[in-house]
């Protein structure tokens, strides 16, 4: 049975490429903010590009954040995809200081610019896997991502951490508790390892 797979159409975000990675890797697909089709998904992906402040706001207004939280704590399986990765830590530093969903712990910082590493973070990085997880199955470790951010999750090594990246400090580049998980990297635009990390995703939906 295929999973269906919720996008969140917040107005924030490249849903088209998500969406379009997502069916690659076998889901069916709606991108919606349609809070009964959220909840009725197999899971949901929850994307973004952009500040945090405005993408914060548009789900409040929506009533999609507080779906969200009602959705992670049943146990459905979200996935958070750069911006949307950030979204669910506690809060966030940019532009001035905002409250996130709180399902992940810990703030969203600014990347220090230094001489050999610009802000924003953009391009290829390995990805150091800390330990097993479905997101993870069939790729090799320090597996190449595309990454575009920058603000970052200042998350201290524990067990939320599943993978890091080196760009001038250790970065909690993917993470999860529970069912809700998070790339800081573009798994759409991660080529093969993007697309296994989706398949692997929908594989969880369809276990789920």
């Amino acid at each position: 049975m295929t999973a269906t797979i919720a996008v969140v159409d917040y107005g924030v975000g490249n849903l088209r490429s998500v969406r379009r990675g997502l069916e690659a890797a076998g889901a069916e697909v709606e991108v919606t903010a349609d809070e009964r089709r959220l909840a009725g998904a197999d899971g949901i992906v929850l994307p973004g590009v952009g500040a945090f402040a405005p993408a914060r706001q548009r789900l409040r207004e929506a009533g999609l954040d507080a779906l969200l939280v009602r959705q992670a704590e049943a146990g459905r399986p979200i996935l958070g995809v750069c911006l949307g990765y950030q979204l669910l830590f506690e809060a966030s530093y940019e532009g001035g200081l905002t409250p996130g969903l709180g399902l992940l712990p810990g703030p969203v910082r600014l990347l220090p610019s230094t001489p050999d590493r610009k802000v924003p973070h953009m391009g290829w990085n390995r990805v150091r896997q800390l330990r097993p997880d479905v997101l993870f199955g069939g790729i090799p470790d320090r597996a190449y991502f595309y990454f575009v951010h920058s603000y970052y999750p200042e998350l201290k090594i524990g067990p939320e951490i599943v993978g890091t990246a080196d760009y001038g400090r250790t970065l909690g580049v993917v993470a999860r508790r529970g069912g809700v998980a998070g790339t800081q990297f573009h798994p759409e635009k991660s080529g093969a390892h993007g697309l296994r990390l989706y398949a692997n995703f929908v594989a969880c939906c369809q276990s789920a």
